[in-house]
Parts: C-alpha cells; sequence; structure tokens
C-alpha cells in the first residue's frame, strides 16, 4: 500500500511541477495573443479613418452610444487595452474591459455572428483565462505584488 501512495505523491508532484512551469506560459500566451489581435485592429482603424467612421456610421450598430464617440472610444479601447493586457499590468480590470469590448463588437457587428464569432469566442475565452487567474509571473502585476508585499 505504501509503494501506491508513494507513486501517487510523485506523480502530484510532477503534476504540480509541470504547472508551475506550464500556468504561466499559457497566461502570458493568451494575454500577447489577444493584445496582438486587438492592437492590429485599432491600427487597422487609425491607418484608414474615413474608413472607420464609415463603419461606425453606417454598418456597425453600437448599443446606446452615438456612432463618432463609439468609433473613437473603440480605436482607443483597442489600442490601450492591449498595452496594459501584453506586459500584465492592471491585468484583470484591463481584461474585463476588454471582455466586454469583445461582446459589443460581436453584438453591434451582425456580420460577425457569421464569419467571425468563432474567433471571438477563442478571443474571449483567452480573455476569461486571464480574468480569472490574472496575469501569472510573468507580469508588471506579479513584481508589483512581490515589491508590495517585501
Amino acid at each position: 500500500m505504501s509503494s501506491i501512495q508513494n507513486m501517487m505523491e510523485r506523480y502530484d508532484s510532477a503534476v504540480n511541477q509541470l504547472q508551475i512551469g506550464f500556468v504561466p506560459l499559457l497566461l502570458v500566451f493568451c494575454r500577447l495573443w489577444v493584445a496582438w489581435v486587438f492592437f492590429n485592429s485599432g491600427l487597422t482603424k487609425i491607418a484608414s479613418w474615413d474608413s472607420t467612421l464609415y463603419l461606425f456610421e453606417l454598418e456597425y450598430q453600437v448599443p446606446l452610444l452615438p456612432w463618432e464617440l463609439a468609433a473613437y472610444m473603440g480605436t482607443a479601447a483597442e489600442l490601450i487595452l492591449p498595452v496594459f493586457i501584453a506586459i500584465g499590468l492592471f491585468t484583470r480590470p484591463m481584461a474585463a474591459i476588454l471582455f466586454v469590448f469583445n461582446a459589443i463588437a460581436v453584438i453591434s457587428y451582425p456580420v460577425l455572428w457569421e464569419k467571425g464569432f468563432y474567433d471571438h469566442q477563442l478571443w474571449g475565452l483567452m480573455i476569461l483565462i486571464n480574468i480569472v487567474w490574472g496575469a501569472g509571473a510573468i507580469s508588471f502585476d506579479y513584481l508589483l505584488r512581490k515589491k508590495i508585499a517585501d
């Protein structure tokens, strides 16, 4: 019986070691992937600002906001939030805002329901991972938490 218990303890130890190395990398991967996608979208909006305004006026149906304000706020969100998420600073609140932004993007642009819905679901899941678990050990959040604890 003790050999089985010993084997289980070694297994648990190996799994814990794997988690210690894997989870921070998974969190960084999710942060960087989502940040890259949204930041590039913001750059595209700035590069063709007239097209962006046209889309917000005539295509996107952002609830509760005038289309011009929605264009500026949406572009700002896509350029600012990903920077915080990429470096892991204030990750949970920034990711929560980006999660809401992602949901509004899907709601506001019915074309996404057919073509880009699965991408937005994947991004939403990656954002949720960082909302639930935070930025992990490879982040400014971790460094700040360590500094404050010392």
